[in-house]
């Protein structure tokens, strides 16, 4: 058998083909070019027992060719590889030839290659997150000028329902009041774009029954629910209610020896948009759910804020979890006993 390892870059990508033993049988630098790599890998596809490519921000287009082109393919788990920190010379070649190793020792960390067919929507999702973000910053920034020229504060729907005509009914000075309508105009555009991102993700994407369920829920609605659905995949990929609370960073990363915390670990493993989606849908539980404000307050009166949102939101991670698992909808007595 022959084992394939491709360290993937920006603009070339470098193949290594080894044997049992792990003697380097190809080592070529090419560029990102589908089909030279294809035609590389060919008089070998016989004996390849699989090709693992990189989990890099550009693996689509290798990852679905390969596939497409009949390849046993595996997308690799970066984060959770350390080659030995003391290796006198690395280079590309070695980190492709690790990649092919890991994967004759069957010990290949991979990631999940979430169906093409959902991948658009699901990245459409997340530019959604992108500009809601976006828009958050220029919603502050008009608080703040409030709070300091007029001593008063408007929510964030105040804010965002704002226009120049009603700037101009503030009595600010002229220059502070062309300030904050360069940061309304701005908000009126994100408002434009989030409200056709979010038309098309609902048209587009039809919830599984599963995942409609988490609208029972408190906090979460059409958009959150599917979010959550096109963010998680298979719900069948997580072996317990950890490992998705974990993958959706609600869980804090911690090294333990002999009951003291040594260290901490790379608390940015796992889905930054998950976590984002359960933090907001917990700002919208405590408004809500009596049960959420309960606990809430019971958190925050012994931490802060931030961490409160953080309980309330591993809360509904792992009641989704259960939801999706069992598909029965959300019980309140269960999250919060």
């Amino acid at each position: 058998m022959k084992f394939c390892g491709i360290d993937l870059h920006s603009n070339n990508s470098v193949v290594v083909i080894t044997d049992e033993t792990d003697r380097v049988l190809l080592s070529r630098r090419c560029p990102n070019d589908l089909v030279k790599i294809t035609m590389l890998l060919e008089p070998h596809r016989a004996e390849l027992a699989g090709v693992v490519v990189e989990s890099t921000y550009n693996w689509y287009w290798l990852v679905d060719g390969l596939k497409g082109a009949g390849f046993e393919v595996k997308l690799a788990n970066t984060v959770a590889m350390k080659r030995y920190d003391g290796l006198k010379h690395s280079d590309d070649q070695d980190d492709a030839a690790f990649l092919a190793h890991l994967l004759r020792l069957g010990i290949l960390p991979t990631g999940y290659i979430h169906p093409p067919q959902e991948r658009a929507l699901r990245d459409l999702a997340r530019k959604r997150i992108q500009l809601v973000r976006s828009r958050t910053q220029h919603v502050l920034a008009v608080e703040n000028i409030m709070a300091r020229q007029l001593g008063c504060r408007l929510n964030s729907g105040a804010v965002k329902r704002l226009s120049a005509t009603s700037v101009d009914r503030l009595g600010l000075p002229p220059d502070v009041a062309l300030a904050m309508k360069a940061n309304v105009a701005i908000i009126e555009a994100f408002n434009s774009q989030i409200e056709c991102l979010e038309a098309r993700l609902l048209q587009g994407a039809r919830l599984r029954p599963e995942f409609a369920l988490l609208k029972s829920m408190p906090g979460i609605g059409e958009v959150l629910a599917t979010v959550i659905m096109l963010e998680t995949g298979d719900i069948e990929r997580f072996a317990d209610v950890g490992n998705f609370a974990s993958y959706a960073r609600c869980v804090d990363s911690a090294h333990y020896s002999n009951g003291k915390k040594k260290s901490e670990g790379n608390a940015k493993n796992g889905n930054a948009y998950l976590i984002w989606a359960f933090i907001e849908a917990a700002n919208f539980a405590r408004r809500f759910s009596e049960d959420a404000k309960r606990f809430f307050e019971k958190k925050k009166a012994k931490t802060n804020n931030v961490v409160a949102t953080k309980a309330l939101a591993h809360k509904l991670a792992r009641a989704s979890y259960h939801i999706l698992k069992e598909k029965q909808p959300f019980d309140a007595k269960r999250c919060f006993a």
